[in-house]
């Protein structure tokens, strides 16, 4: 048996003594607070019952129609719990408030031993909660923390009972009364927060402090991801976070896995009881921002190639990184000084960014092709981009390079031609070629109206 139930069962023993002992000492003295009292322990029980069952439910793991478990089971006996006391109670005060008004008759006899047994219920009532509660903080138990609550009131209840016939042996026997709707308010006052509580789980409320924990963590996630989505519930304690990112469209599926890892193991540390689902989704580029970045860098001299241009979004600021091949000769300060000069030519052509990083390559040149060294690459290149667009290229250089033979081509497409079909038609082109000639090493298309 789990402790939970273990827990529970105890209540249940303890709340059927309680209800004989208060039911037949109300009867014999009379005592509308005793009675009362006998009703509060009567839901005790349907409600240690209650407590009994869903702590063995919601320890059921997760089955195919209940994938996210059985935790709910908790929150609804809390929820049905509250509901009984709110019933009782209603009730309790309906009797009290006529007796106090003379509009029912009836007088309490507080015999001593009356004291006794209420003197007894009061230490039972204070073991009961205490137990509960003690349980309820270290299972994480709302169940059992509404158990708690509830021999909390118990315990002032049954304080106030035992106030009221030690009164009404002194004369006042409006006194047990007015302990009734004592402990009748008290009791309503324990159910509200405690059904709020439990309709925000079984409504799937955002838990407002596991959410900013969350967020905590994500955030200071390195590298840094775009957090595009993040929704959260939670039962019986535990978090459940389903949460989706965006990565670099060029990064590989092990990069992207990396970062979920990252993000999952973030949140995990800060809420340790969690359930993280973490998706991957690639960031999109604004076409019409890459092409403003592209054409502010390649206003810089000496630039003789940019790829692998990523546009990453953190936050509200966007992000750049590309790479950058300058002639292999260059001493690595004058390289750096063209980084440098992309890096501000960036930044004040395009507002929208806010940093810029850059990586340095080598394109080592020893000798640009004589027409006759490459002439079967290029009557190949010409051809292939005649079937394509219909026309010769604008432009077509080779390069002998230390990673091999590189073809560049300009394509002069019409002007009302969009962004994305430019993108698509020099794809194509390269694809071909490479298919065509696989001895060229790379192929690099550049579209202008």
């Amino acid at each position: 048996m789990s402790p939970q139930r273990r827990t529970a069962l105890v209540s249940v023993i303890a709340a059927c003594a309680l209800i004989a002992l208060k039911l037949v000492t109300a009867i014999a003295t009379h005592s509308l607070g005793l009675l009362s009292e006998a009703v509060h322990s009567g839901t005790d029980l349907v409600a240690a019952l209650l407590t009994f069952f869903a702590v063995g439910v919601s320890a059921r793991p997760a089955d195919p129609g209940h994938a996210y478990g059985h935790a709910k089971a908790e929150h609804l006996a809390a929820l049905g719990e509250a509901a009984i006391l709110v019933a009782a109670s209603l009730v309790i005060a309906w009797r009290a408030l006529w007796r106090l008004t003379g509009l029912a008759h009836g007088q309490v006899d507080p015999h001593w031993y009356a004291l006794v047994v209420v003197a007894g219920v009061l230490v039972i009532d204070a073991s009961r909660a205490t137990v509960s509660y003690r349980a309820a903080k270290r299972l994480g138990s709302p169940a059992l923390q509404a158990n708690a609550l509830h021999f909390a009131s118990d315990f002032l209840g049954s304080t106030a009972v035992l106030a009221g016939l030690a009164a009404a042996r002194a004369g006042y026997h409006w006194a047990d009364s007015a302990a009734a709707m004592f402990v009748a308010v008290l009791v309503l006052v324990a159910a509200a927060p405690l059904m709020r509580l439990n309709i925000d789980v079984l409504m799937d409320r955002v838990p407002a402090e596991a959410e900013r924990a969350a967020l905590s963590a994500i955030a200071k996630v390195v590298p840094p991801v775009e957090l595009r989505r993040l929704r959260m519930r939670q039962a019986a304690g535990q978090q459940f976070a389903d949460i989706v990112i965006g990565v670099p469209p060029g990064a590989a599926v092990g990069q992207g896995h990396a970062a979920a890892d990252a993000v999952e193991a973030a949140v995990h540390g800060a809420l340790p009881r969690s359930d993280v689902v973490v998706h991957v989704e690639p960031q999109v580029d604004d076409p019409a921002l890459r092409e403003r970045v592209l054409a502010a860098a390649q206003r810089v001299p000496r630039v003789r190639e940019i790829h692998n241009l990523t546009l990453l979004q953190v936050g509200s600021s966007t992000e750049v990184s590309l790479h950058l091949k300058l002639p292999g000769e260059l001493s690595l300060e004058k390289a750096h000084e063209v980084a440098s000069e992309v890096e501000s030519a960036i930044l004040e052509s395009v507002s929208e960014v806010e940093s810029v990083r850059t990586h340095l390559e080598p394109i080592a040149e020893t000798a640009e092709g004589r027409e006759d060294d490459a002439a079967a690459e290029r009557a190949v290149v010409e051809r292939i981009v005649r079937e394509a667009t219909g026309g010769s290229p604008r432009e077509l250089r080779f390069l002998n390079t230390d990673a091999g033979l590189v073809a560049q081509l300009t394509l002069g497409l019409d002007a009302s031609t969009s962004l994305g079909e430019a993108h698509a038609r020099a794809s194509e082109i390269e694809e071909r070629i490479r298919r065509a000639r696989p001895e060229i090493a790379d192929v690099i298309v550049h579209t202008e109206p």
